[in-house]
């Protein structure tokens, strides 16, 4: 059975994405973040592409058609879908369903986790074959990934942007086999920045921000 890597993503618009970076950052500057973590988790999706990665997706908001996408110059070969309207878990389960509606297992990640590699996301899927479920904790007590091979009811009722969604996660699967891998460090609020590779795109981005104030 193939695994579609499933990117859930938002177009980098000022002022409606990475909200909790803007005291830092300025609304552009984290616009501008969230366009590289965009650019760098879709670049290490696409190269873990091989035995156990078929596809990747960008499930989409606002849609694929929207014009914020156009100009972002990603690459062709990536499949697109749309997240729809909803709460983070009802979309989030829409886009596991379908992509297990094609026989397919699947893997769902976020966009920023810079530590997020192809190499891990290849050992990921590969748990897959012995596991029916996977999952990358992050230092908040969320998760960055989270993999099925076959339907788990996960994502009703939970308490998002919150310590508890790892553990209660977990909890729901805890009558499956479940592969839990290293703990990653996503970038939400100011306090993450430190976790960013490029620390002088960042210093740069508060010092714009710092400007324009």
């Amino acid at each position: 059975m193939t695994t579609q890597l499933v990117i859930m993503a938002k177009a980098p618009l000022a002022g409606q994405v990475k909200t909790r970076l803007i005291p830092a950052l300025g609304a552009p500057g984290a616009a501008q973040l969230a366009q590289r973590m965009l650019a760098r988790t879709v670049a290490a999706a696409l190269a873990a592409r091989g035995d156990h990665i078929h596809g990747v997706t960008i499930c989409a908001s606002p849609d694929p058609q929207a014009p914020a996408w156009s100009s972002l110059g990603l690459p062709s070969d990536l499949n697109w879908s749309a997240q729809g309207d909803g709460d983070l878990g009802q979309r989030m389960s829409r886009a596991v369903q379908s992509a297990l509606s094609k026989k397919e297992q699947v893997l769902l990640i976020g966009t920023d986790l810079p530590q997020l590699t192809s190499e891990l996301l290849q050992s990921a899927a590969k748990t897959l074959l012995t596991h029916e479920a996977c999952l990358l904790p992050t230092a908040d007590g969320g998760y960055g990934l989270l993999g099925l091979r076959a339907w788990q009811a996960v994502f009703d009722d939970m308490p998002w942007s919150t310590p508890k969604v790892c553990a209660l996660t977990l909890q729901r699967l805890s009558h499956t086999s479940v592969w839990v891998g290293p703990t990653l460090h996503d970038i939400d609020e100011p306090a993450d920045l430190l976790h960013w590779p490029d620390q002088a795109l960042i210093t740069a981005l508060k010092t714009g921000a710092q400007h324009v104030a």
